[in-house]
């Protein structure tokens, strides 16, 4: 299957997760620290902003570094469908639909012939004698598991 990188579904999910992650993970790190240092400084800081932001702090660098992670992953699958050749089209020559048919095809066998003709009666005997060449052919392969020309040594072409 040589799909192109970018028409692939999991590609993109790939990088549009990798971007969230990346971005929602630098929010939390900024906010977060932002607001640590602010308090610390005041000396207003409560034990709620300095460890749950420490907390939340360790929840954005890992989603940050995921999502980063998810971007260098996607920036090496198109470095790898790059040096993968592409295959090269087929050229597939139209069919000339105008063109005569040839009329050397396979001849018709004597059941199509009698068929056509008005006499009842021939039919009978073309089905008879079909059904009669059918089992003595069938008699003569004697259990061999070779097709009927094989067994009546014809050459099929």
């Amino acid at each position: 299957m040589n799909k192109s990188l970018t028409r692939s579904i999991g590609f993109w999910l790939l990088l549009v997760l990798a971007l969230a992650s990346t971005a929602v993970g630098g929010w939390l790190i900024s906010g977060q620290i932002g607001t640590m240092t602010t308090t610390l400084l005041d000396g207003t800081a409560t034990g709620i902003e300095v460890y749950v932001g420490q907390s939340l702090v360790v929840v954005g660098s890992a989603l940050l570094g995921a999502g980063v992670l998810g971007i260098l992953l996607a920036v090496a699958l198109v470095a790898v469908q790059s040096l993968i050749p592409a295959a090269t089209p087929v050229v597939v020559e139209p069919i000339d639909w105008t063109s005569e048919t040839d009329d050397t095809t396979a001849p018709a066998d004597d059941t199509t012939i009698a068929s056509v003709t008005d006499d009842p009666s021939a039919d009978a005997d073309v089905d008879a004698s079909a059904t009669d060449e059918a089992d003595a052919e069938a008699e003569d392969q004697k259990g061999s598991s070779g097709s009927t020309a094989t067994a009546t040594k014809i050459n099929v072409k």
